[in-house]
């Protein structure tokens, strides 16, 4: 019996391993193109701002974009980690107010590039839990 050798269990172990890269880790062709797309047609302000907009996973047609944008989260929490230099700032400061319809103007441009894809037909949002925790930001 072939698991019952050193060998054997190497052999297991290696295949299991590819078995579980194959279905779960490796990124979706499709979501990869994507992306890519995003990369290659976005402008300045998208390739440079400071949070990275991505299709994370397709659901027939639906592209599913992250973002840190939620009702659950205040929107003074997440700009101050956009832009530092704006933490502590009144939500109505010309520079917060500038920052939001930044981040409206990128995440509309990303989200148009994605649906300028083939198959893609609508998309939506799903909030980006990992970023937001890797920035110290609670959701409410």
């Amino acid at each position: 019996m072939i698991h019952k050798t050193p060998q054997g269990k190497i052999l297991l172990t290696i295949l299991a391993l590819a078995v579980l890269y194959w279905f779960g880790l490796r990124t979706d062709p499709k979501v990869a193109a994507i992306n890519q797309a995003i990369q290659e047609k976005g402008s300045p302000l998208l390739h440079d701002y400071p949070y990275p907009f991505r299709v994370l996973r397709l659901e027939g047609a639906v592209a599913v974009m992250a973002t840190p944008r939620s009702p659950a989260v205040p929107v003074y929490h997440m700009i101050g980690a956009l832009y530092p230099s704006l933490a502590g700032k009144a939500p109505d400061n010309p520079d917060f107010i500038a920052a939001e319809k930044e981040l409206a103007q990128v995440q509309s441009e990303a989200r148009k590039i994605v649906l300028e894809q083939p198959n893609v037909s609508g998309t939506k949002w799903e909030l980006d839990r990992d970023w937001l925790i890797s920035k110290n930001i609670s959701m409410d």
